[in-house]
């Protein structure tokens, strides 16, 4: 495949304002997806009680949804680059409908599984249509701001579950939420439809020539080359050290004499990741500097876990809340811009299956990794420097991409 030229904003018509709304919608569809996943995370011990079981249970429902993603994220991609707004109509059914079976029978440990079952069913056709909604709707100019605005509505979703569910527990119940959660994505899904089927998307543009795609003609093959490769090492370091970072800093800081604070600085790695998302693909882009974004994202992992890792004792838990927004800011940044920079590289007319590939990569790593730091057992200083290794295997990655986007080759 010819390596892709930069964008030239100027040829292209620029974005409607029914677009941009289309775009909005869609991202806080993408927040809902998050906020459904994690539904009963934050309140394990609450879930438990009002469903009748064991933590354990609960905690199984917040695994159905990357083990699902993991089987469905390729046929996705191949549905949504196919046919984007039937695909996405799908999906936005499938979350609602998800989210309004486990708001029927709040107290059933049979119901509540099947809708977090079926919402997980619509996870990959929404979020796999990352990148194919900015390039089917939004003019070059724009592509990167709506990529990272999607990516960051992922992590907004992460922050509003952590935030919110134990305030609305407090004031409603379980079941209180969950009949909230269903109320508001039935909103979110019904306008995202509505908005997208009367706005028609762009026609999808080839990538080594840039013509439009004939419709219901054959799709082009995806095949991983090394810069796909690349970018799915750096997704799948960068996923699964948050992911662990999540799971195990409440043990952390209560070796380190500092129980109590996982919540908050998760909550700060988090918000400052939404900030970093937001911000740095867009000038990473007009620079062509993304590869300098993902190296430094693993060389600030690495460092930031080796110094916490280094310092004694009493300093590590400090150390902690000063590197963890810092890495949060970067790390997070590195998923916006490899999927902008994928979407470039492999053309509209494949995006979803590269965006698919690569968070089916970054699920992966969220699992492995979670699973590889629990070697550590929960101990503080051996947990961080399990953490601080992983970072290498997405710097030597992230030094093997091309230095410029218009300087990559794919064989």
């Amino acid at each position: 495949m010819t390596a892709r030229t930069p964008r030239t904003p100027t040829t292209a018509a620029p974005t409607t304002p029914a677009a941009r709304a289309v775009v909005a919608a869609f991202c806080l569809l993408v927040a809902a997806t998050q906020v459904l996943w994690l539904t009963f995370s934050p309140v394990t011990a609450e879930s438990a009680r009002a469903l009748d079981v064991g933590t354990g249970a609960i905690a199984n429902l917040a695994a159905v949804n990357p083990l699902v993603f993991v089987l469905l994220a390729l046929p996705a991609g191949r549905w949504l680059d196919r046919a984007l707004v039937p695909a996405l109509a799908a999906g936005a059914a499938l979350t609602v409908g998800g989210a309004v079976v486990r708001a029927l029978v709040v107290d059933s440990y049979a119901v509540v599984p099947a809708g977090q079952a079926l919402l997980s069913l619509g996870q990959p056709l929404v979020l796999g249509a990352t990148t194919a909604v900015a390039v089917r709707y939004v003019s070059p100019a724009g592509r990167t701001a709506a990529i990272a605005a999607a990516s960051a509505g992922q992590f907004v979703g992460i922050l509003v579950a952590a935030l919110v569910a134990q305030p609305v527990v407090d004031a409603v119940g379980v079941g209180g939420l969950l009949r909230a959660e269903a109320v508001g994505v039935a909103v979110v899904g019904l306008l995202f439809v509505v908005l997208a089927r009367r706005v028609a998307p762009r026609q999808a543009a080839g990538a080594a020539t840039g013509t439009a795609v004939a419709p219901g003609a054959p799709l082009p093959g995806l095949r991983p080359d090394r810069l796909l490769v690349g970018l799915a090492v750096v997704l799948f370091v960068g996923v699964g050290v948050f992911n662990a970072v999540a799971t195990w800093l409440d043990a952390v800081l209560d070796d380190l004499g500092a129980p109590g604070r996982a919540g908050l600085l998760i909550a700060a790695t988090t918000a400052a990741g939404i900030v970093g998302a937001a911000l740095l693909p867009t000038l990473a882009a007009a620079r062509d500097r993304r590869r300098a974004v993902l190296v430094a994202a693993a060389l600030t992992s690495t460092g930031g876990f080796a110094t916490a890792a280094a310092v004694p004792a009493p300093a590590a838990a400090t150390a902690l809340a000063v590197v963890l927004p810092l890495i949060g800011f970067v790390l997070l940044a590195g998923l916006p811009v490899a999927l902008e920079w994928a979407e470039l590289h492999v053309g509209a007319d494949r995006a979803a299956r590269a965006t698919s590939l690569l968070l089916l990569a970054g699920n992966a790593g969220g699992v492995v990794l979670v699973l590889l730091v629990e070697l550590a057992g929960g101990r503080a200083r051996p947990t961080l420097v399990v953490l601080a290794l992983l970072g290498l295997p997405a710097l030597v990655a992230g030094f093997t991409l091309p230095r410029r986007a218009g300087s990559d080759q794919s064989s």
